[in-house]
Order: structure tokens, then C-alpha cells, then sequence
């Protein structure tokens, strides 16, 4: 199987971990969470020369979700510009997040960021869905509590996760919203997360990655 590459950019102040996912050789790739800052998203597409598929949603805040139309956009249209007619669809979170991915401007307004734009994904993602990216396959798992309808994405063969703002590094996502749900997430944690193993590595919403094993040994929220 091709190796799997991934590279980070963070981006709105936020510093939200947008991932680019890549298969190599052949430079197939997919963006995950662009929340913003586009024009820097498309100079790391570029220097990387990656070869972008699709835009993948962990879920709708505006940190994950904000750039994602803007991108699928400018991704479009260097394709037709090289000659190259480019469809690059918007997959994901889960329909759940409807309500806020339909409201990501009104999220923008509040927090003073511009150029954010509302989206409805081409494909919504739903636990037991798959994505793939060439070769590489990841199990889609609806992960609830920080939004009802986040997901996580695992790739079994390769022993690696997108877990979104589900599970970070000695901590868990806020549930402190309207629709949060505290033990819903940590639900999730303990019956779709530590299960994967604790070998599997993670790239997570903010902050550093890490793996199941070592937040089922230390993380204060999961432990036990």
C-alpha cells in the first residue's frame, strides 16, 4: 500500500489543526477542517504539489468549517484554469451539524472573521460510511458532545485517526454549548475511541497528536 503522508497548517485564530491527508507516490490528498485562511491553504497545496480530491468535515464550527466553501472554490477554479475541469466535493460532518454549517456566517460575524461562508457539504457522513483516498480507506464513527453530528475518521490499515475536537492531548472537547453534551462525548471516547488500540495515532483539533494508548494511561477524563 502507498505510504501515508500528512501535513499541518494551522489557521484562524483559533490555530486549528487543518490536516492534509496524502497518499505517496501520486500526490492524491484530501484537505481536512479548513477553517480559514485560504490563500495559505492553497500555497501549502501548492508547495506540496498535491493533487486535491476532496474536502473532509469533522464538524461544523466555524474553526474546522469557515474556509471550506471558499476553498472547494478556488480549488475548482485553478483546475478549469489548467485545463483540468476539477470537482473537489465537501464530504462530511454528519447531518446533525446542519444547523451549523447553515449558520457559519453568523458565527463568523460573532467572532470577527471575515470571508467565512455558509456550506452544505455535497455528502453528509454517517457512522459505518468509508472515505477513501486512493488506496487508503477510514471508517467513518459519529462521535457526539461536542457537536451532535461529529465524526472521526480511522484508518485501520495504517493505525491512525482524525478525531477532530472529540479527544485531544490530556483533555476532551468543550461541551459547554447549547447542544453539548458532556457524556455523550466522553460515550464516545470510551466506546468507539479506546477500543481502535492503543497503538493508533491521532491528529486532533488543536494542539499536538498523540495516541490511544497514551490518553487511555494519562488523560484525566478518560481514564478508567
Amino acid at each position: 500500500m502507498p505510504d501515508l503522508k500528512a501535513a499541518i497548517v494551522q489557521v484562524t485564530p483559533f490555530q486549528q489543526n487543518c490536516t492534509l491527508l496524502w497518499e505517496e507516490p501520486g500526490k492524491r490528498a484530501v484537505v481536512i477542517d479548513p477553517g480559514g485562511e485560504v490563500p495559505r491553504l492553497l500555497e501549502a497545496v501548492a508547495e506540496l504539489d498535491l493533487r486535491i480530491e476532496r474536502i473532509l468535515l469533522t464538524h461544523g464550527h466555524i474553526d474546522h468549517a469557515g474556509g471550506a466553501a471558499a476553498l472547494k472554490e478556488a480549488l475548482e477554479r485553478a483546475g478549469g484554469e489548467a485545463g483540468r475541469p476539477t470537482i473537489v466535493p465537501i464530504e462530511g460532518p454528519d447531518q446533525r451539524d446542519r444547523f451549523l454549517l447553515e449558520g457559519l456566517e453568523v458565527q463568523g460575524r460573532k467572532f470577527g472573521m471575515s470571508g467565512v461562508r455558509n456550506v452544505v457539504p455535497d455528502r453528509w457522513l454517517a457512522e459505518g460510511d468509508e472515505v477513501h483516498l486512493g488506496e487508503q480507506a477510514f471508517a467513518i464513527l459519529h462521535c457526539p458532545g461536542h457537536t451532535p453530528g461529529h465524526i472521526v475518521l480511522v484508518n485501520e490499515a495504517a493505525r491512525f485517526a482524525i478525531v477532530g475536537d472529540v479527544l485531544f492531548a490530556g483533555s476532551v472537547g468543550r461541551t459547554d454549548f447549547p447542544y453539548g453534551d458532556h457524556e455523550a462525548l466522553i460515550r464516545a471516547i470510551k466506546d468507539k475511541l479506546l477500543p481502535l488500540g492503543d497503538d493508533v495515532a491521532f491528529i486532533c483539533g488543536h494542539g499536538p497528536g498523540s495516541t490511544i494508548g497514551a490518553e487511555r494511561r494519562t488523560n484525566p477524563f478518560v481514564r478508567g
